[in-house]
């Protein structure tokens, strides 16, 4: 299934704007994360489990459990966002 993410912040300064992004069904926003930290490089350093990190599915926040369908939309940003 096909999804969108979307990065926000610090996230958005290093891997820039956003992404399409393929996954299996039944998929987890954790899985989701895990998928673009394995891809290495930037994606490791930005998005890798040494850092805090929320998220949110189709515009509500979700924890890592939350389970992503076709379609769906899914941000990554710093805990906290200056404004």
């Amino acid at each position: 299934m096909k999804l969108q993410v979307r990065y926000f912040a610090s996230l958005r300064e290093a891997l820039g704007p956003g992404e399409t992004v393929e996954l299996g069904a039944g998929a987890t926003v954790g899985a989701l994360r895990d998928a673009l930290i394995a891809r290495g490089g930037s994606h490791a350093e930005a998005l890798g489990r040494g850092r805090t990190l929320r998220a949110a599915l189709n515009q509500v926040m979700a924890d890592e459990a939350a389970t992503v369908s076709e379609g769906a939309e899914v941000a990554f940003f710093p805990p906290v966002t200056g404004g």
